[in-house]
């Protein structure tokens, strides 16, 4: 074979760099994520880190990815706690009221004669950093719960959620005391200070808001939207409440509703 036929052959055999794959919108992925799935569900949800909407499987891929990327970084540590496409990690208590994912986001929905009720995480945190969005309607009370606790957890639906609560409540006119803490099922009340429990309006009905939950030591502090809200230090709750569970509150409504509270792009990480 002459030297000219080998060096074609070469070429021919040399692997060539395949074009970069691209989310639905066109945004490009980062080469070294490689290619998304072949085989993806036919749902349509928003994606993470602002690749468009697609399927759930694409969208658990980026996190994933985004993950990685996150820890190699040196800002690792973030962990999501929900894939996007099912509630693995998370169980009912409390309440009879129901949770399903809806386009990427976990959707509770009050059940007529239900009390409080909430998905609360399988794995118990302690110091860490809690974000997340969440739309809530504009009847619904609702709540994130914080290093929560059990009471009966052999009894009637899992056991009573109890322990400190990140308000979710939508504006409103007067607006309203969505961020700050309260002592659910404590027998304290508003763990805020009364002269702290200011209504305000950072909470925008009808859209997602951006929570930011910091929580180390007897200290915690939250943030709505870029906002600082609450900036708690309350070492009785601390001594009651060190570690515990993360929760997502469907509030009992008695006999009104059906109303719904939705919540996507969940991670913590451990401080």
């Amino acid at each position: 074979m002459t030297i000219r036929k080998l060096a074609l052959l070469a070429a021919l055999l040399m692997p060539t760099a395949s074009p970069a794959a691209k989310a639905p919108n066109g945004k490009e992925f980062p080469a070294h994520w490689g290619d998304p799935p072949r085989l993806q569900t036919r749902d349509l949800r928003p994606l993470p880190g602002g690749y468009g909407r697609g399927s759930g499987t694409l969208a658990k891929w980026i996190q994933a990815n985004l993950d990685k990327d996150a820890e190699a970084a040196g800002g690792g540590g973030w962990v999501s706690l929900f894939d996007g496409e099912s509630l693995d990690g998370w169980s009912v208590k409390s309440g009879f009221a129901t949770y399903r994912v809806e386009d990427g986001a976990i959707v509770g929905t009050t059940v007529k004669g239900s009390g409080n009720t909430f998905l609360c995480t399988d794995e118990t945190y302690g110091d860490f950093e809690l974000e997340f969005e969440v739309k809530c309607h504009d009847k619904l009370n609702s709540g994130v719960q914080i290093r929560s606790q059990l009471k009966d957890p052999e009894g009637e639906y899992g056991g009573r959620v109890n322990g400190p609560q990140v308000e979710i409540e939508a504006s409103g006119a007067g607006g309203a005391e969505a961020g700050y803490i309260y002592g659910e099922a404590t027998g304290r009340g508003w763990l805020t200070p009364k002269a702290r429990l200011k209504k305000h309006k950072h909470f925008k009905d009808g859209e997602w808001n951006r929570y930011r939950i910091v929580a180390k030591g007897p200290r915690i502090q939250t943030w709505i939207n870029g906002v600082a809200i609450g900036d708690l230090t309350d070492d009785a709750i601390y001594k009651t409440h060190p570690e515990g569970l993360i929760g997502l509150q469907v509030h009992g409504v008695g006999n009104a509703g059906p109303f719904t509270v939705r919540w996507r792009n969940l991670r913590i990480k451990k401080l």
